[in-house]
């Protein structure tokens, strides 16, 4: 591409990122993200090994569960808009920040809590924490590709996932089993507390690293902040050539006509005035975003976000107490076979006498091993995804893999033995964990920059909203009618699959 490209006012950003090159940077950027995403994976899904840990040193009984359960999906549900608020407002990267340092000092400090109400607040302000960290990873990271690459790119961030799923079982059963215990009258610090604090850790280092990588340059442009996005262009050029950054072809920016107004980014929070022009403006970007020609899109987005998001996180957070019933049945009746709703309505007899499982807290090694199979059955479609995304788009992977999940969920009412749940659960844990991560990419081109993040956010906080009732839907129901949750699953994901044909077509345009 030829200088002479340019128009007078300046190049555009594609030129602008184009010209750049793909190297060293981008990289480390996928790196970076992909890291954080991995580390939201383990965010959300720790307490699936802390319940058991912890039950009796906390006394937890099974409503004191479902309410610690419930407490991170309450914070995500508050914390995606706000985070997707500050981030399309204040800057992608600063939010970013704020929410994984947020995540690792919260985490860090739970480790040492010694009462249960009080690590229930803690980890609902990890949930508050991380949900922002997970809406905007993929934002900032698209925003920083030349359409060539964009979609392809997003869609590697699926393999952290994947990685995250099979390392969170692999440290716990590393740390958890350990006989590790520190004792005094009034504190007690175990394996399972230095397994939270562990996990803690790695959103402490991600927030700090990222210090060292500079904000989207296409949120800058938006702002209008020309200057700053073309030292940024620079910046990425001398990264992936090595060359001077004064040798960066490109010399000027166009201009946006319509920006954001610069001064939402220097707002200061902590002043009345301020915070009452930063509410005037999420307001203003919300109801863009609840008006044409972005309405179908914003509606379509959150649909999805509800019916994908409520039965992804309702049957993996069920997947294991499965896997431990189908054994004790298959233990206590050998050579019989029986249905996950007959195994699901088995009492606990041993709840009367031992309300708070002290006399066993040592979990199963086939509760961790299960757990990484299903992670392992994720790593076939990180692969396919990405090498075939722009030949198929992520339109059509995302179809079926609703299609498919909507079906294997059907499938979970006629298996009969542990081995066959083992098998659909793999199958369910790939197909909508793919489904969760195409709806991020689709989201990035769907919106334009100063909605982006927020539309990513409104989505979220949708699909948390579908966790937290498809939780207790199937608290409630599984004893009483089993069939029903599975066919109101199974219905939400054909009913996703039948509206992802609404959504455009991506990846094939530059970014707005």
């Amino acid at each position: 591409m030829g200088l002479d490209f340019l128009a007078d006012g300046g190049a555009d950003f594609e030129h602008a990122i184009t010209v750049t090159g793909f190297g060293r940077f981008h990289y480390m950027l996928l790196a970076i993200c992909g890291l954080i995403y991995m580390d939201t994976a383990i965010g959300v899904t720790i307490l699936s090994f802390v319940l058991p840990a912890a039950q009796c040193d906390l006394q937890m009984d099974s409503t004191s569960k479902g309410w610690l359960t419930a407490s991170p999906m309450l914070g995500m549900v508050i914390g995606s808009y706000i985070w997707g608020c500050l981030a399309d407002t204040k800057g992608r990267k600063i939010v970013l920040i704020a929410t994984l340092l947020m995540d690792g000092i919260v985490g860090v400090v739970s480790s040492f809590v010694q009462y249960f109400w009080v690590f229930l607040i803690f980890r609902f302000f990890n949930g508050f924490a991380v949900t922002g960290a997970m809406g905007i990873c993929f934002p900032y990271l698209g925003e920083f590709q030349p359409t060539k690459y964009r979609e392809r790119v997003l869609c590697w961030m699926e393999m952290f996932w994947t990685v995250g799923v099979i390392v969170l079982p692999l440290i716990a059963w590393l740390i958890i089993p350990m006989d590790f215990t520190y004792e005094s009258e009034t504190f007690h610090f175990k394996s399972w507390n230095l397994f939270v604090a562990l996990c803690a850790l790695p959103s402490l280092m991600l927030g700090l690293w990222l210090f060292a990588f500079p904000e989207s340059p296409k949120f800058l442009l938006e702002c209008g902040e020309t200057d700053a996005a073309l030292e940024v262009f620079k910046w990425i050029y001398s990264r992936n050539t090595g060359a001077d950054p004064d040798t960066y072809p490109v010399k000027c920016l166009q201009e946006k006509t319509k920006h954001q107004d610069k001064s939402t980014r220097s707002l200061k929070l902590l002043k009345r005035k301020d915070l009452k022009v930063l509410f005037t403006e999420i307001r203003d970007l919300t109801s863009a975003l609840c008006k044409p020609p972005y309405l179908r899109n914003t509606v379509v987005a959150c649909a999805i976000q509800f019916g994908l998001t409520s039965s992804y996180y309702t049957l993996m957070v069920w997947f294991p107490e499965l896997f431990t019933r189908f054994e004790q049945f298959e233990h206590m009746n050998p050579g019989e076979t029986t249905s996950v709703c007959i195994v699901s309505a088995l009492p606990d007899n041993g709840t009367f006498f031992d309300p708070y499982g002290c006399e066993d807290t040592m979990i199963a090694p086939s509760v961790y091993l299960h757990t990484v199979y299903i992670g392992l059955a994720c790593i076939p479609g990180s692969i396919i995804l990405p090498i075939f995304v722009h030949k198929l788009g992520a339109k059509f992977f995302l179809i079926v893999s609703l299609v498919v999940s909507g079906a294997v969920t059907v499938g979970f009412y006629y298996v009969v033995n542990s081995m066959q749940n083992l098998v659909l659960s793999c199958v369910f844990e790939a197909l909508t964990s793919l489904g969760i991560s195409l709806v991020y990419c689709v989201i990035v081109d769907m919106f334009p920059t100063n909605l982006r993040v927020m539309a990513a956010a409104l989505s979220l906080t949708m699909g948390r909203l579908g966790a937290l009732v498809g939780n207790l839907v199937f608290g409630y129901l599984i004893d009483l009618a089993c069939v029903i949750p599975i066919v109101l699953f199974a219905a939400f994901l054909f009913a996703c699959g039948l509206l992802s044909f609404l959504l455009p077509r991506t990846g094939k345009e530059t970014l707005e």
